[in-house]
């Protein structure tokens, strides 16, 4: 069951990476190089207001995967600790997502509404920015290192 689950979060990690990738590299500048700001402004803060939910749900999938996958390894025997590094990086990358989406988006859209927010709305697209890709930085990290260990229970199937 462990190696299965590995699997599985292996791939949902990557899937995930690419989302991320696609929304930040790929979707929301190619709206803003061929729409007006506004309309391409409305149009990506759709698609990172998806984007958002669909990392919640992955996120969420991903850590009850590896919180029984290391359940699993806990009772056979092994000595490790309840969390793991895989599940440390899942769950900073699902903070990251709520405070970017239900913290700074809806303080974004206060200030392009014109009401008084602490920060301007250049600042706080900066900041929501840089969580986007720090959670995005986090989510490859994920999928690289399940890829790693994935790789590493293969190899010695008795481990995994």
């Amino acid at each position: 069951m462990s190696n299965r689950t590995l699997r599985f979060e292996t791939w949902l990690a990557g899937i995930w990476a690419g989302i991320i990738v696609g929304v930040g590299a790929v979707s929301a500048p190619s709206l803003f190089a061929v729409l007006d700001r506004p309309v391409a402004g409305a149009g990506a803060g759709r698609i990172f207001a998806t984007e958002a939910v669909v990392s919640l749900v992955i996120a969420i999938v991903l850590f009850v995967a590896e919180r029984g996958r290391v359940r699993d390894r806990i009772e056979a025997g092994e000595t490790l600790s309840v969390m793991s590094g895989p599940l440390l990086i899942i769950l900073g990358a699902l903070f990251l997502t709520v405070f970017g989406h239900y913290a700074i988006t809806p303080m974004i859209q206060a200030a392009k509404a014109g009401q008084p927010t602490k920060l301007s709305f250049g600042a706080l697209h900066g900041i929501s920015v840089v969580l986007f890709w720090i959670k995005g930085l986090l989510v490859l990290t994920l999928a690289w290192r399940l890829g790693a260990l994935h790789d590493s229970a293969a190899a010695s199937p008795a481990q995994a």
